[in-house]
């Protein structure tokens, strides 16, 4: 069973850059992360139970493993939560339900801004993102309350060659408001007094997300600066919980996608070995 506390399985990459190039993928000299989840989960979804929308908030442990949100018996779990459950940070601005239709944390198809008028807000490596990719089918406005930008300058210099694109800064949003079934954001230049009005069909907001994986800690799980310290078949202190992913940490290790996947198979060959210690197990994948 996976227990997902996001809508849609695919963790960062699905929902963070799906149209980001991937350049570590073995295999694959470059892959978007919408494409790498595809592939990921393509003909699973009727081998395994998912439960989406479902965060795991209570463990006990038993002699015959642990009980998950006190319902669900496992022998083993292995913990992948990323850089932990996340949720994007808010518009700073209140806003009503009508005006948050209009409003946008998380983008899977970018064809139906089609033809619009798009106000993206951010100035990180995804606010970059949405722009470069939404440049090509709309027009759109990037917005951040610095002149210099997080993310990648190449990013920033792609966009600037853009017809499609404007960027505004250093401005902030100071109100919003439906008119004529569009959404219009005050923007208030920092440093002065001056304010502008700007008008979109929808606004896409980037300002990055809260991610935490601080509850492991009422599991008794051994973390070191906030990630899940693990011996080198991917266990924790506690027999039977191991981790994988960029939640752990151990001396060397390098925070890629790619050495995820190695850590899984090693947790799960781990995992195997422990609840089948009498059986002689096949390692090698071209020999099953």
């Amino acid at each position: 069973m996976v227990f997902d506390s996001l809508s849609k399985i695919g963790g960062q990459p699905q929902m963070l850059y799906p149209f980001k190039k991937i350049l570590d993928i073995p295999a694959h000299q470059e892959i978007t992360g919408a494409q790498l989840t595809s592939e990921l989960t393509n003909g699973l979804i009727n081998k395994i139970t998912i439960h989406l929308n479902t965060k795991v908030t209570d463990l006990e442990q038993n002699d015959n493993g642990f009980i998950v949100n006190n319902n669900v018996g496992v022998k083993t779990i292995i913990i992948a939560t990323g850089n932990g459950a996340f949720k994007p940070r808010q518009f700073p601005i209140k806003t009503t339900a009508e005006e948050n239709q209009r409003i946008h944390y998380f983008i899977d198809d970018p064809q139906k801004f089609a033809n619009q008028t798009i106000g993206i807000f951010g100035g990180g490596d995804s606010a970059l993102d949405w722009a470069l990719e939404l440049g090509n089918l709309v027009k759109i406005e990037l917005i951040h309350r610095r002149d210099n930008f997080r993310g990648l300058e190449s990013s920033v210099e792609q966009i600037k060659q853009l017809s499609s694109a404007k960027i505004l800064t250093p401005y902030l949003p100071k109100s919003l408001s439906l008119m004529d079934n569009k959404i219009e954001v005050e923007l208030k230049k920092l440093g002065g007094n001056e304010s502008i009005i700007r008008s979109f069909d929808h606004i896409i907001v980037a300002y990055g997300f809260k991610a935490d994986n601080r509850f492991v800690k009422k599991w008794d799980i051994e973390l070191h600066d906030n990630r899940i310290a693990v011996q080198s078949e991917m266990k924790t202190n506690v027999p039977g919980i191991y981790a994988i992913g960029d939640v752990v940490t151990y001396p060397g290790r390098v925070p890629i996608i790619g050495v995820g996947f190695g850590e899984a198979q090693i947790a799960i060959t781990s995992i195997m070995r422990n609840l089948f210690p009498q059986k002689s197990l096949t390692i090698h994948s071209t020999s099953l």
